[in-house]
């Protein structure tokens, strides 16, 4: 019995779990108000981004492409970005936040998009917009390393170092969520007005659930400013949900200007909730609240009812970005379940060396394999080959396995298209906790009347 962390052993990607970096800095782009990101490359780089984030939110997003074609990987592209800042200010009069995003072919070919930014706000700027407040902010996000979860963290490091600014302490905390879903940020900003605590929340995606109103813009965006932004470095103490999703930043806080940073874990379940209230209560002073209190006796309660008659024993597949991976398996090992198959999908070698997975491979007493590097193949292959499963945990890209060998799956994750409404919520906190428990059951409970296999627990129950 024996908890392993390895490489796959075949080489190349088949089916990936993830995709590219550029589409984690777009997704942090869109967080930010009166902001629209350009995407140095081909036009696909931008255009299957923005499918994906309308696929997952059902929602349109606002995201500009330098549409390089064949001509640039001979004489360069710069000129294309020059051109699209240029149109971007003229047709948005309110824009004030323009991220040049790098491509893999952008970085191949040498464009070098901090040169153009100088250029732009030594020429552009001060020739034809004299007066308007812009921001070009540089980011670099290669496709041929990493993916969207390294983008993401890359990104929310390079705006924190473009904005962050030294001033008197605001009294506030820094959150950083990572990669989540409005249902997320609605639960930690309750979570955050229980306990009284003035938060900045980076990034603010909950009106990306947004309302039809009469009279109103329907146009979903994010509500982080530049004013927060730049309060960063005034804050009381940084608090990122995740570790590789905007770890850098609050490391970069802390190393430039003494904001203490805590990193993770990410509060999915009981006891990762119970720690990061007990980080908030530490870095504010404020007392965990009874409301507070209830709602976790809520949510054990709705466990108990679940935990030992159903999930028991049950063998479970996750995969996806590696803190949600990461802290669904601690969720699950809870509920005296057995995730056997964690899948991490991108190249980044630290993984291994985390402290949570180290503590898994010390306290986990039964068989489980943790694959970096993976791809979807790597799941079915598995399961080919004689694995057995009692739940598939992860995003929709994952439903063919699923559907295929005839596993009950929970969609969790990003991106979520082919179900109605799973961002709106929460997975994080005690109200996620139940959600989440109860969906896995719910799922199981379907696959059981499907199968007929012990579904008359069900009547029992």
């Amino acid at each position: 019995m024996a908890c392993v962390v390895k490489e796959k052993e075949r080489a190349g990607i088949i089916n990936p779990i993830f995709t590219c970096q550029p589409a984690g800095a777009q997704y942090v782009s869109i967080g930010i108000k009166d902001c629209i990101g350009l995407v140095h490359g081909g036009q696909g780089c931008c255009m299957f981004v923005r499918l994906i984030f309308s696929q997952h939110f059902k929602e349109s997003f606002e995201l500009a492409s330098s549409s390089l074609h064949e001509d640039a990987a001979v004489f360069g592209g710069l000129n294309r970005v020059e051109q699209g800042v240029d149109v971007l200010l003229m047709r948005y009069p309110n824009l004030k936040v323009i991220p040049v995003i790098s491509t893999c072919s952008t970085e191949i070919i040498g464009d070098d998009i901090d040169g153009v930014i100088t250029n732009l706000n030594d020429g552009l700027l001060k020739e034809k917009y004299p007066g308007r407040e812009v921001h070009l902010v540089p980011i670099h996000t290669p496709s041929f390393v990493g993916s969207m979860v390294s983008g993401y963290d890359i990104a929310v490091e390079s705006f924190v170092r473009a904005f962050a600014k030294k001033d008197k302490p605001n009294g506030k905390i820094n959150l950083i969520t990572g990669w989540v879903n409005p249902g997320d940020v609605r639960e930690l900003k309750h979570i955050l007005k229980e306990m009284d605590i003035d938060a900045t929340v980076l990034f603010e995606i909950e009106k990306f659930d947004a309302p039809l109103m009469p009279k109103e813009q329907a146009q979903p965006h994010g509500e982080t400013t530049i004013d927060d932004l730049t309060g960063t470095a005034n804050a009381i103490g940084t608090i990122a949900l995740n570790k590789y999703e905007g770890g850098k930043a609050a490391e970069y806080l802390e190393d430039t200007f003494d904001v203490p940073a805590v990193i993770g874990p990410s509060p999915i379940g009981i006891r990762n909730t119970d720690l990061f209230l007990k980080k908030l209560s530490q870095m504010t002073g404020k007392p965990i609240p009874k409301s507070l209190a209830y709602e976790r006796g809520v949510a054990l309660d709705a466990l108990t009812d679940l935990t030992h008659m159903f999930f028991a024993d049950k063998k479970v597949a996750i995969f996806g970005n590696p803190d949600l991976v990461i802290s669904l398996a601690e969720f699950c090992i809870d509920l005296e379940m057995k995730p056997v198959l964690l899948l991490l999908g991108d190249d980044n070698r630290s993984y291994k060396n985390d402290p949570r997975i180290t503590q898994l491979q010390e306290k986990v007493d039964f068989d489980m394999d943790i694959i970096l590097n993976a791809d979807l193949f790597e799941l079915e292959d598995r399961i080919k080959k004689g694995l057995k499963l009692d739940l598939i945990m992860g995003h929709s890209k994952g439903r063919f396995v699923a559907m295929d060998n005839k596993i009950p799956m929970l969609r969790v994750g990003f991106p979520v298209f082919d179900r109605a409404g799973y961002y709106r919520h929460p997975r994080v906190g005690y109200n996620g906790a139940v959600w989440l428990a109860e969906e896995m059951a719910n799922v199981m409970f379907n696959d059981m009347e499907y199968k007929r296999n012990k579904e008359w627990l069900l009547a029992m129950w």
